[in-house]
C-alpha cells in the first residue's frame, strides 16, 4: 500500500503559487479602484456639466450662441471646453448635450477637442515632463485644430 498519498488538494508549490495569484490580483484590484477613484471627479464634473446644459440652457439661448458655424460659436465652443477640462466620456456626454440643444456640429466638435485637448492639467504635465515648447505645440495644435 502506497503510503506517501497526499491528504490534501493542493501541495505547497501550489499553495505557493495560489498565494502569489492572489497578491497579484489584490494589487490589480487595488490599482484599478485608485486610479478610478483619481479619475472620478473628471467624470463627475463632465455629467454635472451636461446635465446643467439640459435643464438650464433653453433650445433658443443655445442656437443664439452656439448655433451656426462662426467665430464666434467655434470660440465659445473652444472656451467652454478649455475650461471644463473633463474626462473623454464625459466630454462627449456634454458635447452630445450641446448638440442636442441646438448647437452646431462645429461648435460642438470644437468643444469635445477642447475638453480632452486643450486642458490645463495636460499642460502641466507636458511642461514638467516634456518643456514648455511643447506645452506651447499642444495649445496651438489644439487651437488650429478646433478652427
Amino acid at each position: 500500500m502506497n503510503t506517501n498519498i497526499s491528504l490534501f488538494l493542493f501541495d505547497s508549490n501550489d499553495t505557493i503559487a495560489m498565494n502569489e495569484w492572489i497578491q497579484t490580483w489584490h494589487e490589480a484590484v487595488t490599482t484599478t479602484l485608485g486610479l478610478f477613484w483619481m479619475a472620478l471627479w473628471a467624470f463627475g464634473l463632465g455629467y454635472l456639466v451636461s446635465s446643467m446644459i439640459q435643464v438650464f440652457v433653453t433650445r433658443k439661448r443655445m442656437k443664439q450662441s452656439m448655433g451656426d458655424a462662426g467665430a464666434k460659436s467655434v470660440f465659445l465652443g473652444t472656451f467652454f471646453g478649455f475650461i471644463s477640462s473633463s474626462c473623454s466620456f464625459a466630454a462627449l456626454a456634454t458635447t452630445r448635450a450641446l448638440f442636442t440643444k441646438g448647437a452646431g456640429l462645429i461648435p460642438s466638435l470644437a468643444f469635445l477637442l477642447a475638453s480632452t485637448n486643450l486642458v490645463v492639467e495636460l499642460g502641466i504635465v507636458i511642461a514638467i515632463f516634456l518643456g514648455w515648447q511643447f506645452v506651447v505645440g499642444e495649445y496651438v495644435g489644439g487651437v488650429l485644430a478646433c478652427c
